[in-house]
């Protein structure tokens, strides 16, 4: 069995949705309720492989809210994470993806020198934060969406925001050994960090956003968006392409122009109706078949029975990894999401 750790994006969001799912307890309560809340297991699932095997799941609401992090409550937004895993491992579920901040959560604060949650002592390797398969779909939809409009990869300056993270640095390496891209422009907050990726890459531009926007044909977001920065239309190429691959995504929102095309970065589409109510109330457009790619990885492992931590840890990503993920999502019916919102 698999599990899904997940959280909602906000207070009010958190608010309807224990509404919805009839947890009327929840559903008023302010800030400091939802730091004291449980996790929950709140959705089982089914999926079915295009190869005709099934698989089952649970997914964990860890009660997690970015507000916790905004508002300095930082201590309970550790303890969401740890007692989610946790619980996960009590229901001896085999393997569980750690979805959105959850896996952030756990590199930035160094949750793997916390095994010990009450009785139970975590396994890390019955967890994966789903990265690889996130950056892997990220680079496909690159490839495929700049195909699609009439972009050629060849002349095209890709800006990564975010480039040092685990995802950005991942989506580098491939553009890097996997793709013929004219320049990579390389945007993150660390500079010790980014001469570090500059130099393993052996190439990239290291830029601040406002500098690189302007440049660049196709924009990979995999950042969280700084205190006061916003992205406005006349900063951009037009065309551009830009992959949204923050959580949650709101640029495809905020820059409704012509000439830009957004995409919901590391979201991938499943050939067959998956039972579950969770991608409803996370408004994905057709949530019986799509989901994010690192929740998928967390399938793809169970369907292959690699019960293992196959994503762990900061920039341990390699593009044979990612090779091997992707081969295994195409064998099991995953494609990456290839519309974009507006053009």
């Amino acid at each position: 069995m698999f599990g899904l750790i997940g959280h909602l994006t906000s207070l009010e969001h958190a608010q309807k949705v224990a509404r919805d799912l009839g947890y009327p307890e929840y559903a008023d309560q302010d800030l400091d309720f939802w730091c004291s809340a449980p996790p929950q297991i709140v959705d089982t699932i089914k999926v079915t492989s295009i190869t005709g095997q099934q698989i089952e799941g649970k997914y964990i609401e860890s009660c997690f809210l970015p507000e916790m992090l905004a508002n300095r409550r930082i201590k309970a937004a550790i303890r969401k994470i740890l007692n989610s895993m946790a619980l996960a491992q009590k229901h001896d579920i085999q393997i569980t993806a750690l979805g959105g901040f959850s896996s952030i959560i756990f590199e930035e604060f160094n949750l793997h020198e916390s095994k010990q949650v009450r009785n139970i002592e975590l396994e890390f390797d019955r967890f994966t934060t789903g990265n690889t398969h996130t950056a892997y779909i990220i680079c496909r939809q690159v490839e495929q969406v700049s195909a699609q409009l009439g972009m050629d990869l060849d002349k095209a300056t890709v800006a990564v925001c975010g480039a040092t993270g685990d995802i950005g640095s991942a989506v580098c390496r491939w553009l890097n050994e996997k793709t013929n891209v004219a320049e990579i422009l390389l945007i993150a907050r660390n500079q010790e960090r980014l001469h570090n990726l500059q130099a393993e890459l052996g190439r990239g531009k290291i830029m601040e956003l406002t500098e690189a926007l302007p440049q660049a044909d196709i924009i990979v977001w995999v950042a969280s968006m700084p205190k006061g920065v916003e992205i406005f239309p006349e900063q951009l190429k037009q065309p551009c392409l830009l992959i949204d691959g923050g959580y949650p995504k709101n640029l495809g929102t905020k820059l409704q122009y012509p000439g830009i095309h957004v995409v919901n970065g590391g979201i991938v589409e499943h050939s067959l109706d998956i039972e579950w109510k969770i991608m409803e109330i996370v408004n994905m457009d057709v949530p019986s078949r799509q989901l994010f790619a690192c929740f998928a990885e967390g399938m793809l492992l169970e369907f292959e029975n690699l019960h293992t931590n196959f994503s762990w840890g900061r920039n341990q990503i390699t593009v044979p990894k990612m090779e091997q993920i992707g081969e295994i999502s195409l064998k099991h019916g995953f494609r990456p999401l290839l519309t974009p919102q507006h053009s």
